[in-house]
């Protein structure tokens, strides 16, 4: 058996984390390029000095060179793996990146001093970085991308959790890795079909399988109890170097949500409560992050309140704001405070209603408000006062946590953190019209619970404000 084993797949398959890495550093390196491009024809354009060392030191001011910096936050959609992977997905992208770096300098251009800023020098890194990211992403789908440096997998169990995942992996493109099939003990499944993966074998099958298709990770997505000849064939392909990974994690990977109909109640209290311990460092910086952005988000609603104001009473009159009872962090109550966009006692015989798309309460500047998420103004407010964050669960009512928490395993476990003006749910999900949908943003919020971290939030507030310039709001 020893001589058997010791024929080891190839390792040179590329991980997520591998992928990231290597986005992130060709990212960087082509927005450097771009800015030496930017600084030689800034200098060959200048009538005072020509391009030189001392043309670097003294023309351009020192923000100039955190441009790359900034360049590369505004691509953190990017890092994600499957759309970096899409043509597509790589195009809208880069586009809007550059749309929204040409707007913010713009607006900072027009509110400054005239002659104050480099207009030329700014303009021509702005549009290489984008030209010179653009070509690198486009040779990364090319080249990493390739079947041949997948994952080749092999899911261990055809039951609940085998399904799911096999659908999971069907429904992605371009594909996460290369799925070779299922592996059960049970006669009655071997070639049956989930998703589009067929069950292949089993447990005795499993080293002659990963040989002949040089398998170099195992999900195990064992629903039942594992029999002993099945545990013996996985210990026998982790010797042989095949990386194994539970179900859940590969879930978590390719979706960025918790498979919350998956997972057993223990796991709530040995590894979710344990994950959503944060350290003193990021509880700090959230603390700061949420006062400031308060601060400023009170300050730009006090700026918007006259014509929102003016807007709301001439087409349904007053009361201008909404306020309801929602549960913040411990299942503490407060009042949510909004700006008004439906219709005057939208829930007047005392119903709680979940709001629905295309929901005919609405009103037509309703729709406007929500549309730039203007609505949502009023709670910098409930975040100075600590009753809410800028990121985090959607905060909910009382009425609906109650139903949600009888349906809904590990419901109440949002209530964990404080609830967010924006967080990972809502930049990912729509709205939640039923109880089925309610249970895709939970796997979302507690995705964002057990990862939660501070670059996490700046990527959540950033494409939150992608959002809003997309007129993408609901």
């Amino acid at each position: 058996m020893a001589m058997e084993n010791s024929t080891k797949p190839k390792r040179w398959h590329l991980r997520a984390s591998e992928r990231v890495a290597i986005l992130l550093i060709g990212d960087f390196l082509a927005a450097l390029i771009a800015l030496f491009l930017a600084l030689y024809f800034w200098a060959a354009g200048d009538a005072w000095m020509e391009f030189s060392l001392e043309f670097i030191v003294s023309r351009p001011p020192f923000w100039y060179f955190l441009l790359p910096f900034f360049w590369i936050i505004l691509l953190l959609e990017l890092y994600d793996v499957q759309r970096a992977s899409n043509t597509r997905e790589t195009f809208k992208g880069i586009g809007l990146a550059l749309l929204i770096y040409a707007l913010i300098y713009l607006l900072i251009y027009f509110s400054s001093e005239p002659n104050s800023l480099p207009r030329r020098g700014v303009a021509l890194f702005i549009i290489a970085a984008a030209a010179l990211t653009l070509l690198w992403r486009l040779a990364y789908i090319r080249m990493f991308t390739a079947p041949h440096l997948l994952r080749r997998v092999l899911i261990i169990g055809a039951g609940n959790a085998g399904e799911t995942i096999a659908k999971v992996i069907s429904k992605q493109w371009p594909p996460p890795f290369n799925a070779i099939g299922l592996i059960d003990d049970d006669p009655q499944k071997q070639g049956e079909k989930l998703g589009d993966l067929t069950v292949v074998g089993d447990s005795s099958q499993l080293i002659s399988l990963i040989k002949q298709h040089e398998i170099t990770d195992i999900i195990l997505a064992i629903s039942g109890q594992m029999k002993g000849r099945m545990f013996q064939s996985i210990l026998s392909a982790q010797e042989m170097g095949v990386t194994l990974t539970p179900m859940p994690e590969v879930y978590e990977e390719l979706l960025s949500r918790v498979p919350i109909f998956l997972l057993e109640a223990e796991w709530i209290v040995r590894s979710f409560v344990e994950k959503s311990h944060t350290s003193t460092l990021y509880q700090l910086s959230k603390s700061l992050v949420d006062f400031t952005g308060g601060l400023m988000g009170t300050l730009v609603m006090g700026a918007f309140f006259p014509l929102i104001s003016l807007g709301i009473i001439l087409e349904t009159g007053f009361p201008i704001f909404l306020t309801q009872n929602r549960l913040g962090r411990g299942g503490q109550p407060y009042k949510i405070i909004k700006f008004r966009t439906m219709v005057r006692d939208a829930e007047k015989f005392g119903e709680t209603r979940m709001t629905e798309e295309n929901d005919e309460r609405v009103t037509k500047f309703g729709w406007f408000l929500r549309k730039t998420h203007l609505d949502e103004l009023p709670q910098f407010i409930n975040v100075l006062r600590s009753e809410m964050s800028l990121v985090g669960p959607r905060a909910e009512r009382p009425q609906l946590v109650e139903q949600f928490q009888k349906e809904l395993p590990f419901y109440r476990a949002r209530l964990l953190v404080k609830p967010g003006i924006t967080g990972w749910a809502q930049i990912n999900y729509g709205y939640a019209g039923t109880v089925e949908e309610t249970a895709v943003k939970l796997e979302y919020d507690l995705y964002y619970i057990e990862h939660r971290n501070l670059l996490m939030d700046i990527s959540i507030i950033l494409r939150t404000i992608w959002q809003v310039l997309g007129f993408k709001g609901q």
